[in-house]
């Protein structure tokens, strides 16, 4: 990692690392030998490429039937890359060869893991690797189960772990062919319901796993642990059920479906839908009011340091939590008995700000390029930006600008607005000098 010495701040290196990765990855798998016709176009691979790194899960070309195991394994790294984080399995890396981590390749560490703190980043490091690689070879070996007898050793192995990668990634890849994710499997709880604990797993967030681990009571988890955990359970539990009423008279969907498997592809659907994007029930056949509302979910996303994208289950909460505020008559937002500091406070209505005016703006020039219904077009834009991948099946139909739009919002969502926004701008130091206060009306 000794190439940080170059002039980049934490925010600046992150996006240019990112960027490296999706062009190394665009290139190699526009090798004739990486699919199957021998030819790709350099978007589409870029596309590809973009998806995997940002753990989107979004495609234009089938990975299963398009791609040949080259370009599969290429898929399947640049996910584990996106996944895990350069800059993590750099660092381990180094760890293991006995060098030293200094303080800039620590602050670029920090952004990378979205932490506040420079403290302990080694053993966090270590610890992701160790979560990482226990949850997909655990996952990999009940795969084998299934897909071992059913494709033979070698398609069965790269089977299970491509599928392990991409569900622990929060990706949403898969290489059962003709755009049919986990449709086929949905009945088959072994696979499906593998897939579902990693990325419900992957989405958690890696401190909070450890947070879990090493705190054995609840009353010991720290603040933000606490809140992911509730806002997971709530999401998922009041998603379900939205998505069970609307969908259980729906025949292409849950209807005609036995009770138990009704629920199960439900809690699949409402989970999926902050950031995994498998899919247990065809997405293009959801009805309007259900689209809808995971557009919702999407754009709340996952949680911090964690596989998957959005805007962060706490900055939605923090969001909620100051409108509860400003309602009440408070001028604090309280959680647990404990205040969070107005920086925190202005920083979640930034993000929160900034996504919605990327996302408007993406739909709209999107509206302009391309002749596909509006809501289908909107959820394409809420997936890309929330790295779900989920897709009503028009994304292979985009033009060649509309395809470029995608591959933007894909890796402004992976990297968060806030840091491209630092890696952009120049940060000024305060001044001292306080203005003069005036109020206005608003409202």
């Amino acid at each position: 990692m000794r190439f940080l010495k170059v002039n980049l701040t934490p925010a600046r290196f992150l996006v240019v690392l990112f960027a490296l990765m999706i062009i190394i990855g665009s290139l190699l798998l526009s090798l004739p030998f990486a699919t199957v016709t021998g030819k790709i176009s350099f978007v589409d691979a870029l596309f590809t490429s973009t998806s995997a790194v940002c753990v989107t899960g979004l495609t234009v070309k089938d990975t299963g039937t398009f791609y040949t195991v080259f370009g599969q394994l290429v898929i399947m790294f640049l996910v584990l890359g996106g996944a895990v984080g350069f800059m993590t399995i750099a660092t381990l890396i180094f760890v293991v060869m006995g060098k030293t981590i200094t303080l800039k390749e620590r602050l670029v560490i920090r952004e990378a893991l979205n932490t506040d703190s420079i403290q302990g980043l080694i053993h966090l490091i270590l610890a992701i690797v160790r979560m990482a690689v226990l949850a997909i070879l655990l996952g990999s070996l009940l795969l084998c189960i299934r897909f071992l007898p059913l494709f033979g050793w070698r398609k069965g192995l790269l089977f299970s772990f491509f599928h392990a990668i991409s569900a622990f990634g929060n990706c949403g890849l898969d290489l059962f062919g003709n755009f049919q994710s986990l449709t086929f499997y949905a009945s088959d709880y072994l696979v499906s319901g593998t897939i579902f604990a990693l990325f419900v797993f992957g989405g958690l967030g890696f401190t909070v796993i450890l947070d879990i681990f090493q705190k054995k009571k609840v009353a010991k988890y720290a603040l933000d642990s606490k809140m992911v955990l509730v806002a997971t359970v709530f999401l998922s539990i009041v998603a379900a059920l939205l998505i069970f009423c609307l969908e259980s008279n729906n025949m292409a969907t849950l209807g005609g479906l036995p009770l138990g498997n009704k629920i199960f592809r439900a809690f699949f659907t409402a989970a999926t839908a902050r950031t995994a994007g498998f899919n247990v029930v065809p997405t293009g056949f959801l009805r309007p009011g259900t689209l809808f509302f995971i557009l919702i979910l999407m754009f709340i996303g996952a949680s911090p340091a964690s596989t998957g994208g959005g805007i962060k289950t706490t900055t939605f909460i923090l969001v909620l939590g100051t409108v509860k505020a400003l309602l009440t008559g408070s001028d604090e937002v309280v959680f647990g008995g404990k205040r969070i500091p107005s920086s925190l406070i202005l920083k979640a209505l930034v993000i929160t700000v900034i996504s919605i005016s990327l996302i408007f703006v993406v739909i709209f020039m999107l509206t302009l390029m391309e002749k596909q219904p509006f809501l289908e077009l909107t959820f394409a834009v809420f997936s890309a930006f929330g790295a779900v991948g989920l897709s009503t099946g028009i994304a292979p139909y985009f033009s060649t600008a509309g395809k470029v739009l995608l591959i933007i919002t894909m890796y402004v969502g992976r990297i968060g607005p806030l840091t491209l926004l630092y890696a952009l701008t120049r940060r000024h130091k305060p001044s001292g000098i306080r203005y003069p206060e005036e109020k206005i009306i608003i409202g």
